[in-house]
């Protein structure tokens, strides 16, 4: 078992199948996004050939939505899973960033003089800046300084209120999501922990059960719940005395993942969404890959990140820089190349390639 390629073939960043970005979303159940145009790219590269427009426009048509929906942390999810998976997920984030709004003087009179605010701002399908939501917080006498702004906002994003509109220039605007996702179902609880497994084990497996508590959010006994009941749907394999699960329709990779290479962004799904990443990164390189916490663009060849690259748009261009963990051969040269042209299209620019530099990695 290739754990790597079945993943890359599962993610469908090799050969992907999808046209609409909405159905790549909803594939894999959640996308990193605060990173905005890197999440942008985590789906378009994940479709046959949108650009980022296209993804852009299946979030102005509310087929995509951005919010908290779990560990604290934005992602893109289909508009018709908000409901759920907030009613599953988002306790956990509150009640884990309790002593924070204790700290930050943010308490029940707080919120409440808050959320009429918002309501009364957003109602009747506005879409407010979040600089605007605040100038209106502090003319109310609710401070957004140190931060409590932002968490008086996400806390209305977990409580299902509030989630992010369309784009007002390079501005994020927020929304009500009562009317800005109106069609979002809601799941009992053993619904929604096995829906939850069944997305992630069959769009990012193979994958352990730790794996699926990390991205989920979710605790041991939770996250072992849910695989127990999605298991109608799942299968297991045993590597180094590990259980990896997916779907058993998902278990032999493509070709396409043998000779290709890609362009991830920041805070991908393909390394971001496991507790280990050994699979994909190897420990040595994992310094390179993940810099102070933050997990960087990686460039990926045979199904591993064997570097990093950056990239600088001018009108017109992308020019893309490239930094191997090692001495880059002469494929993986041609890989990037090929890598960078795709990421060129998305944007709907020339693509410009710089030489490629070997990161010098410490003894």
């Amino acid at each position: 078992m290739d754990i790597a390629r079945q993943r890359l073939r599962n993610q469908h960043i090799a050969a992907p199948a999808f046209d609409d970005p909405a159905d790549v979303v909803s594939w894999l159940g959640a996308v990193q996004a605060q990173d905005y145009l890197g999440g942008l790219w985590a789906v378009g590269l994940r479709t046959r050939a949108a650009t980022e427009r296209q993804v852009e426009q299946a979030l102005a048509r509310r087929a995509i939505l951005r919010t908290w929906p779990m560990r604290g942390t934005l992602h893109f999810i289909a508009a018709g899973d908000v409901r759920w998976m907030l009613d599953l997920l988002a306790s956990r984030v509150i009640a884990a960033a309790a002593g924070r709004m204790r700290q930050l003087e943010l308490d029940a009179p707080v919120f409440a003089r808050s959320r009429k605010i918002v309501v009364k701002a957003l109602s009747g399908g506005r879409q407010v800046t979040r600089p605007g939501l605040y100038r209106l917080l502090e003319e109310a006498g609710v401070s957004t300084v140190d931060g409590r702004g932002l968490h008086i906002l996400m806390r209305f994003a977990l409580e299902g209120l509030i989630c992010f509109g369309a784009r007002d220039g390079k501005q994020q605007t927020f929304a009500l999501l009562a009317e800005w996702a109106p069609a979002a179902r809601r799941l009992s609880r053993d619904e929604a922990l096995a829906e939850l497994a069944r997305r992630y084990f069959t769009s990012h497996g193979p994958a352990t059960w730790r794996d699926f508590a990390w991205w989920s959010g979710l605790g041991a006994l939770d996250a072992r719940a849910a695989i127990a009941l999605g298991r109608p749907h799942l299968t297991s394999d045993v590597l180094d005395g590990q259980e990896y699960w997916s779907a058993p329709s998902a278990r032999r990779p493509a070709a396409a993942a043998y000779n290709a290479g890609y362009l991830l962004p920041p805070f991908d799904e393909y390394t971001v969404a496991y507790k280990d990443r050994s699979a994909v990164v190897h420990p040595r390189d994992a310094g390179h890959a993940q810099s102070g916490g933050m997990i960087n663009a990686v460039i990926v060849a045979d199904a591993r990140v064997v570097g990093t690259w950056q990239r600088t748009v001018r009108t017109g261009r992308v020019t893309i820089a490239p930094a191997f963990f090692r001495r880059c051969s002469l494929e993986q040269n041609r890989l990037v190349l090929g890598a960078a042209e795709r990421y060129a299209r998305f944007l709907e620019v020339a693509p410009v390639l710089t030489s490629a530099r070997q990161v010098m990695r410490a003894s």
